[in-house]
């Protein structure tokens, strides 16, 4: 496997690759493009998100500035909205629902490390991918860590970080976010 193949597999994958260091330098581009991009109409924008991610529905919206990894593990459903600031560290899979909208300076993020530290120093890495539902609402500044799925209508409180999965139709605040 290359160390791409192993990355989007979830398995453990050296970080400094050269042909993940040529898919980091293309987004790279393509973010000084879109981050420049605020001004344009919304069609021009939306254009340029599908140009970058595997899947964007009609009408989604990100306002940059954004952030992303790779941008071709991003899918963004029909509506949804990320407001100035978000990232999205997209190692793996991130799924964004229909109608979810997301706050100012939200960060989700699929990168890990290794627990062990002799393992981490070898620059190896994973990833756990993060799946938002359908009509969430992610308030400003909140965290949602590796491997979490937040199930359709549910809310996270503003500065929150999530660590665990949140059921469909909860609230949750808090650092760790708990259900309220």
């Amino acid at each position: 496997m290359t160390e791409k193949e192993r990355m989007l597999s979830g398995a453990l994958y050296r970080a400094d690759d050269a042909e993940l260091a040529a898919d980091q330098a293309r987004i790279a581009g393509w973010m000084v493009r879109y981050n420049a991009s605020l001004a344009a109409p919304p069609e021009a924008r939306h254009a340029l998100l599908a140009e970058a991610f595997a899947e964007v529905g009609p009408g989604a919206v990100i306002r940059p500035p954004f952030h992303c990894d790779f941008g071709y593990n991003i899918r963004l459903g029909a509506g949804a909205f990320l407001n100035f600031g978000c990232v999205i560290l997209d190692v793996v899979a991130v799924s964004i629902g229909a109608g979810a909208q997301i706050g100012p300076g939200v960060q989700l993020l699929t990168a890990d490390h290794p627990r062990d530290p002799a393992v981490r120093a070898e620059l190896l890495e994973f990833g756990r991918p993060v799946t938002i539902g359908r009509n969430v609402w992610i308030g400003g500044g909140a965290l949602v860590l590796p491997g979490v799925t937040i199930g359709d209508d549910a809310i996270v409180g503003a500065g929150s970080v999530v660590t665990r999965d949140v059921p469909s139709g909860a609230t949750v605040v808090g650092n760790p976010a708990r259900a309220r």
